[in-house]
């Protein structure tokens, strides 16, 4: 389920500068360097800041910018005021960041800009982020989720320009950790154990499983206490090495709750 990344930039009016050369650093395109608030050095973004100093660098402080083609320093805007470069496709005059043409809005509810485009996304305001609008009235509400950092990496994801993947059960992940995820073969989310995706698929085929391998004669009849971490139901079911199927919702993500009885 996909939700809008985050970006620096929106759309501005073209002022009829030119692009500068390609430039910028790993994480943008632009043609300007950011004088940083709170150390007065130059970067080419705050990320790149980030990673040099011991501190991080206010987006929403920046007020000055250097010209990557003339050197003018000068105050953060479009266009640069000397040699008429235009610093990004997209600019915002909030976030005060530049970048290529990413079809970015700024969505005040967020505080920052996201990728769009805009009308693909709408702002939940119990989830307190954009989402996709495929998600609108079809996702599960987790208060200011966003908020919380990545339970994998342990990184934010609000201001995450890695997109976040949205959960059955409503939480979220950073895409990239979702994908790592599910190549190790977990399959449960990391924060309540529900199940991460649909597996209706892989419980058919747990059912041929256990069906094509019966239990020692000794252990036929032995049931087990399960709850069920998808439908936090708890039942008591017939005990397999292979797993304990949920009788209610027919999932074999469950945890056995006290000993095999025979």
């Amino acid at each position: 389920m996909p939700v809008a990344s985050h970006c620096t930039a929106k759309k501005s009016p073209n002022f009829g500068g030119e692009m500068a050369s390609p430039a910028g650093c790993e994480h943008y395109v632009r043609s300007c360097l950011l004088k940083a608030p709170c150390c007065g050095k130059l970067y080419v973004c705050r990320l790149c800041h980030d990673a040099e100093e011991n501190h991080q660098m206010d987006r929403f402080q920046v007020r000055e910018v250097q010209c990557s083609d003339c050197h003018t320093l000068q105050q953060a805007q479009q266009t640069c005021q000397q040699c008429h470069v235009q610093f990004g496709e997209y600019y915002c005059d909030i976030c005060h960041l530049f970048d290529k043409d990413k079809k970015q809005y700024h969505c005040q509810l967020c505080g920052i800009c996201r990728i769009g485009p805009r009308e693909k996304y709408f702002h939940c305001g119990k989830c307190n982020l954009c989402l996709a609008t495929s998600l609108r009235g079809n996702h599960k509400c987790v208060e200011n989720v966003s908020r919380q950092n990545c339970p994998v990496c342990m990184e934010d994801i609000h201001t995450s320009r890695v997109r976040a993947q949205v959960l059955p059960c409503g939480h979220l992940l950073h895409k990239t950790c979702f994908d790592d995820m599910i190549r190790t073969g977990a399959y449960r989310c990391p924060l309540c154990m529900h199940s991460a995706w649909n597996m209706e698929d892989h419980w058919e085929q747990m059912d041929k499983e256990i069906a094509q391998s019966p239990m020692p004669t000794e252990y036929q009849d032995a049931t087990v206490k399960i709850i069920c971490n998808d439908c936090q139901a708890h039942c008591m079911v017939p005990f397999h090495v292979l797993g304990m199927k949920c009788s209610s919702c027919g999932s074999y993500n469950t945890n056995d709750t006290q000993e095999t009885k025979h």
